[in-house]
């Protein structure tokens, strides 16, 4: 049977890979963005044009991530269609690029609230209906930059990811018992197929970039030609969409807590793994060890 599958900042990049990667294996995929009437309209076109030449259901959905009344509406639209959601996929975020100082306290609130804030809007419109099933997948589209090489000048989109990945972690312990399966998937610094560099946000304070500027002349585009640089030449996004595709494609108890698709292979699955490790051994030292598995569901 096929899955019924919502993902959120499917407009571009991996969300729009991977809303056709799920389509072409069967599922029926509402795609969330926001301004489907407006800005994104050229996307809904595309969307629809896939629909129709590879004959899948990709539907797209207006979901703006940072509106609690759109993401209730687009979650209730998805149940007045289907009567239910099988897999939720955090995939919306946003990146900047600048020293840290130059961004104002309320750039970066903006920037958690995109990254971090939206996925409790979204969890807190669809967890209950998975709880109440006992059965579902919710799969988190982290980032390297959690525990890996973090490069200067982007560090609050770094410290945004770190924030929705411990999100992540401790709902998967929450979820176990309901039967709600949970994967993070970790990709690297993709520079194709992605608009991440290209769409960046920039600091407000232009007075204290400028000054770093001085001392760091350059280094924004110097960072973005050595990520491009440390990727073998057939690393594409693609490898992202087809591996969140395969998880969802697993049973029910098979799909992994953590994958990793770096192919600059910056440090973070080896660091990921000691902290996945010490997690597994911590629970188990309190007797929580049942919290990292799912409990099946005889639904």
């Amino acid at each position: 049977m096929s899955s019924i599958v919502l993902i959120t900042g499917a407009s571009s990049g991996f969300g729009a890979l991977t809303s056709r990667a799920l389509a072409d294996h069967g599922n029926i995929v509402y795609a969330g963005m926001r301004q489907t009437t407006t800005r994104n309209a050229p996307q809904v076109r595309a969307a629809a044009d896939y629909n129709r030449e590879h004959n899948v259901d990709l539907r797209s959905i207006e979901l703006d991530v940072n509106s609690q009344e759109s993401v209730d509406a687009a979650v209730a639209q998805v149940f007045a269609e289907h009567g239910r959601i099988d897999v939720l996929i955090h995939n919306a975020g946003h990146m900047v690029t600048g020293p840290i100082e130059a961004f104002t306290t309320e750039q970066l609130a903006e920037l958690y609230d995109i990254n971090v804030l939206s996925t409790q809007r979204v969890n807190r419109a669809v967890l209950p209906h998975l709880r109440a099933a006992g059965k579902g997948l919710v799969i988190w589209v982290s980032s390297t930059s959690v525990k890996g090489g973090t490069p200067p000048y982007l560090g609050p989109y770094f410290a945004a990811k770190a924030g929705m990945d411990s999100l992540a972690v401790t709902y998967a312990g929450e979820l176990a018992r309901w039967g709600v399966e949970t994967s993070i998937v970790v990709p690297g610094s993709f520079t194709s197929g992605t608009n991440h560099f290209a769409h960046s946000g920039k600091p407000e304070d232009t007075d204290i970039e400028a000054a770093y500027e001085t001392k760091y002349p350059g280094l924004v585009d110097q960072v973005a030609k050595k990520l491009a640089d440390l990727a073998p030449a057939d690393a594409d996004a693609s490898m992202v969409s087809d591996e969140i595709a395969r998880i969802v494609a697993l049973p029910v108890g098979e799909r992994p807590y953590r994958v990793h698709i770096d192919p600059a292979n910056d440090g973070s699955e080896e660091v990921s793994n000691v902290a996945d490790r010490i997690r597994h051994e911590f629970l188990a030292r309190v007797g929580l060890a049942d919290l990292l598995t799912v409990k099946l569901s005889n639904n």
